[in-house]
């Protein structure tokens, strides 16, 4: 089973994602894997503010901000919660050097690891934002990001038995 949960910032699409994941993951292990990289006092409050989320829950997180495919053996049978697509592509994309790879190749090698993950999961709950519809026009660069994670979602939404958008912390079922 593997779930969608799209939405724009601050939309409570993570809280509904936790719950989505302790409502499917039955006695399987739950793994979180987090994708968001702790550069600067923003970010890291960011996660602790997530980490905090899931005190009690029964996580276990795995900080995997770039390479999915390296811990498909680790999580193998069990459940997994990947938070978030959009910061995993970002760090595909700009991760070596800074300097940004093809959008295309980056949409590639994360939907095919991300195959392969929905493959070796029990359940897969993936969260992913909607940057999308504020109507600004981003310079080349960002451009290229937007239509990477377009692409991914697209492909992701395709491949989920389930596709929900949480805007104002309502859960919209859009597939399923």
């Amino acid at each position: 089973m593997m779930i969608l949960v799209m939405g724009g910032s601050g939309s409570g699409k993570s809280a509904y994602a936790e719950q989505c994941m302790i409502d499917i993951a039955g006695e399987k292990q739950k793994y979180y894997l987090a994708t968001m990289q702790l550069r600067d006092p923003e970010t890291r409050a960011k996660a602790e503010k997530h980490r905090r989320a899931r005190k009690g829950k029964g996580f276990l997180t795995i900080e995997q901000p770039r390479s999915v495919r390296l811990v498909l053996e680790q999580v193998e049978g069990n459940a997994v919660l990947l938070e978030c697509m959009s910061n995993l592509t970002a760090n595909e994309m700009f991760g070596e050097g800074g300097l940004p790879q093809p959008w295309e190749t980056v949409a590639e090698t994360i939907v095919r690891d991300m195959e392969a993950l929905n493959g070796r999961a029990a359940a897969l709950v993936v969260v992913t934002n909607n940057v999308f519809e504020d109507g600004v026009l981003y310079e080349e660069t960002t451009r290229a990001y937007q239509k990477a994670l377009g692409s991914i979602n697209e492909r992701l939404a395709a491949m989920a038995d389930r596709v929900v958008e949480v805007v104002a912390g309502i859960p919209l079922l859009i597939k399923g």
